[in-house]
């Protein structure tokens, strides 16, 4: 089976955080931390049929972050938590899951937020 999407997150427990959230195959890449464009380039050349999704903190590191991929990888879909979370492994599931469910993501439905719930 081919991955057609790959996640880029900073690191090891966003990964945790985010992967039992999915219904459908989708590679998580960490980028362990901040990365020179050289490092990103090697790390993703073996996805580069892949759809690139990114999920990074809603800080400092998590925007420099950002902004190299967008340089990089201008297609790449930028996904955000919401600040208040501040680190992707700190927000609930169930606001990750209607964020992957809203970018077309298959979500496991345990994890969704029904409208008439609130944040």
């Amino acid at each position: 089976m081919t991955v057609e999407k790959c996640i880029i997150v900073e690191g090891r427990s966003d990964k945790l955080n985010i992967a039992p959230i999915f219904a459908e195959d989708v590679k998580i890449i960490c980028t362990n931390g901040t990365i020179s464009e050289d490092a990103l380039l090697d790390l993703l050349e073996p996805f580069e049929e892949c759809t690139f999704y990114t999920l990074f903190d809603a800080d400092k590191s998590g925007e420099k972050l950002r902004r190299l991929t967008k340089r990089i990888y201008s297609e790449a879909v930028h996904l955000f938590i919401p600040r208040t979370y501040i680190e992707v492994a700190n927000a609930p599931k169930k606001v990750l899951a209607n964020l992957f469910s809203d970018a077309r993501f298959s979500v496991h439905k345990q994890y969704l937020t029904s409208a008439s719930e609130s944040f």
